[in-house]
């Protein structure tokens, strides 16, 4: 009988572990000149139960570091090939030939992503295209992977109350064509929601509270549901767009949330160190959001490193860790 409970317990630790390692990833940048080698950093972060990470574009080391790692991975492609891929099937191939097949076998790829925030700007155009030809690429190479492409709030004109979500004139035609294609697909969209720029874009009406996931926030009324903080409200708003173009089924994978720990206002360490182990927590619940209730959202948490190579101020500051692998703040994975 011993044995028996011995293992019980063990499974069910086991249970009680797994929507960590599922939920919860990092963007893995490359911007500095002093960071360690993948190598190091994937045995540093499989200690430490990370098992997702996110590439803005391919790097051939990360890649081949994670042969056999067991920890997954979204590609992105660059923002500069987008007109390319769009507009010539045959580039499409060749990326896939050059970045997902060397790779695919010992690495878990679960999404490619054809660039990064592309909105506001002259490259959106070329989103839809480039996706349509790199799901065809991956298709002709009997590869299942689906692709994607992540967008920030921007996309959206309305995002309070989240029921009145609406993506914005300009980014609407593109966005549709996007969300048509995704539905069609079965495919995630991926978001970049940042409760930081809300908070000090406008800190006389966004309480910090409310943005750090904390349980002394004000709850916000939007019937018939209720938001006790920001990063729902947020996932959601981009749901109620995503519904009024055509996805009722398209679900979200936030692909970047983090606060910075310094140069900016509310930037601190405490504050960082707060909203990310109170944004796991709440993700790996499995409660979902209002909207989209009982619904895993897999999140990915910005940035594995500060990098040194960013602009001056807040954008060097998003990282758990310094370049020497030491945390600057714990995270509780």
């Amino acid at each position: 009988m011993e044995r028996v409970y011995v293992l019980v317990l063990v499974f069910t630790c086991l249970v009680n572990i797994h929507p960590v390692a599922q939920a919860i990833g990092i963007n893995y940048g490359v911007n500095g000149d002093n960071l360690p080698a993948p190598t190091n950093v994937i045995s540093v972060l499989k200690q430490r139960n990370v098992a997702k990470f996110r590439l803005f574009e391919p790097n051939e080391d990360v890649l081949t570091a994670l042969h056999d790692s067991g920890i997954s991975v979204i590609v992105g492609t660059s923002n500069q090939d987008l007109e390319t891929l769009a507009t010539d099937y045959a580039i499409a191939v060749s990326w896939v030939d050059s970045y997902v097949l060397p790779h695919y076998s010992s690495v878990n790829i679960t999404c490619i992503a054809a660039g990064n925030e592309v909105f506001p700007g002259d490259l959106a155009q070329y989103i839809p295209g480039a996706m349509k030809n790199l799901a065809a690429a991956l298709s002709a190479s009997n590869i299942a992977i689906p692709v994607s492409t992540a967008v920030s709030m921007q996309v959206l004109s309305v995002s309070y109350p989240p029921s009145q979500g609406l993506f914005s004139a300009d980014a609407t035609p593109v966005m549709t064509e996007i969300t048509e294609f995704l539905q069609s697909k079965n495919s995630p969209l991926l978001l970049n929601a940042y409760t930081y720029f809300p908070r000090v874009g406008d800190p006389s009406h966004v309480q910090l509270e409310y943005a750090l996931l904390q349980d002394s926030a004000d709850t916000v009324h939007d019937d018939p549901y209720t938001y006790d903080n920001l990063f729902d409200a947020m996932v959601d708003a981009v749901y109620s767009a995503v519904e009024k173009v055509g996805g009722p089924d398209v679900e979200i994978i936030v692909t970047e949330t983090g606060w910075p720990t310094d140069g900016g206002d509310d930037a601190s360490i405490e504050n960082a160190q707060t909203y990310v182990n109170n944004l796991i927590e709440h993700v790996t619940r499995g409660q979902g959001t209002p909207k989209r209730p009982g619904k895993d959202i897999d999140t990915y948490i910005f940035a594995l490193f500060n990098e040194d190579l960013k602009p001056e101020g807040v954008e060097r500051n998003w990282g758990l860790y310094y370049p020497n692998m030491t945390e600057v703040y714990n995270a509780n994975f």
